[in-house]
Formats: structure tokens, C-alpha cells, sequence
């Protein structure tokens, strides 16, 4: 049904357009300190969407998430033995 997905952070001037923002993805957080409102859409879309968001004159600017490209199997991922003790203690 979906594509994969990835993340917009629109930065917005004030929060009050931030319902406005539903109708271009799914709003997984907004942040009301920091005033951003971070988007999942399809990957497909997210290059004329950023552009789109970003003609808006509500929105600071835009940054796509690299999480999808990020490597995320680790090298020299053995525990150590001496915390391992440790946990084991509970400490």
C-alpha cells in the first residue's frame, strides 16, 4: 500500500499552521518549544514536497531525515565482558 517512508522537519514561525501541515503526511511530533513539526511522507514525494512547504511564508525552512540511509547493522558490537559482569551483579 505505502512506499517507504521518510521524515520532513518543517520549522515554522508560529505553531498555528501546524494543522494545516496534516494534509501533506502523517504528523508524528510537534514540538511547541522549538516550534517544528516533524512529517512522515511517502520517499517518493519528499523532493517536491519540501520544495512545496518551503514557498510557504509560515515555514522557516525544511530538512529531509537520513534515517532511511543511515547503516544501521554496527561493527564491534560485542558486549564487554567486564560490564557484562555487572549487569549481571545489578549494578
Amino acid at each position: 500500500m505505502f512506499g517507504t517512508r521518510q521524515a520532513l522537519i518543517v520549522y515554522l514561525h508560529t505553531l498555528k499552521q501546524a494543522k494545516m501541515l496534516r494534509k501533506f503526511g502523517n504528523i508524528h511530533f510537534v514540538s511547541k518549544k522549538m516550534k517544528y513539526v516533524v512529517i512522515y511522507t511517502n520517499m517518493d514525494d519528499i523532493e517536491t514536497l519540501s520544495q512545496k512547504l518551503n514557498s510557504y511564508s509560515f515555514v522557516k525552512k525544511v530538512e529531509v531525515s537520513y534515517k532511511p540511509f543511515l547503516k544501521m547493522e554496527f561493527e564491534n558490537s560485542k558486549p564487554d565482558k567486564a560490564k557484562e559482569y555487572d549487569y549481571k551483579m545489578g549494578i
